[in-house]
């Protein structure tokens, strides 16, 4: 089914207001009826999924993709952003645009290299060491569990013993 004209009026006005009733009113349905109408609209599937659909393409314009952070750390790299400083001087504080120091200039190249697929195989052994580490690590957790419940059989063994009165036996 096809959102008419007047769905369509009132599904823009709501994603601006977030107000259902003033959303009504304002794509032209009754002042008298819109307080009814606003919430039946938003229940109908198909003004429910264009209302989705237009509030994703607003948030995928808001993110920055992964090519722009890319793209703006370059540009740091390069020296292309350029940063205000206030600095003083004998007439007053004033506004200066300086190019990013040197730190500023590594870390944005060290974070681009994060994401260059010719660092994958860096990744990779990375990725080896971790698992490595945590295989180690459940091997330990399950020699420990092992290990206590041998220490609680004998302790139980030894409890027993005890209790009989055959500790002096051996």
């Amino acid at each position: 089914m096809k959102l008419t004209e007047k769905q369509k009026r009132f599904a823009d006005e709501y994603i601006k207001s977030g107000n259902a009733t003033q959303a009504a009113i304002k794509a032209g349905y009754s002042k008298r009826t819109a307080n009814r109408i606003g919430p039946e609209n938003l229940s109908k599937l198909v003004i429910k999924d264009y209302i989705d659909e237009r509030m994703k393409v607003i948030e995928d314009n808001r993110i920055m993709t992964a090519k722009e952070a890319v793209e703006f750390l370059t540009s740091v790299v390069r020296g292309d952003v350029k940063e205000t400083v206030v600095i003083g001087t004998p007439m007053g504080a004033e506004e200066v645009k300086k190019e990013p120091d040197v730190k500023t200039r590594i870390s944005a190249a060290k974070e681009i290299l994060k994401r260059c697929p010719d660092n994958d195989k860096v990744m990779e052994q990375q990725l080896r060491k971790l698992t490595a580490e945590a295989d180690i690590a459940e091997a330990k957790a399950k020699e420990y569990i092992e290990d206590s419940s041998a220490y609680d059989e004998i302790h139980l063994v030894f409890a027993e013993r005890q209790k009989e009165g055959h500790d002096n036996e051996d």
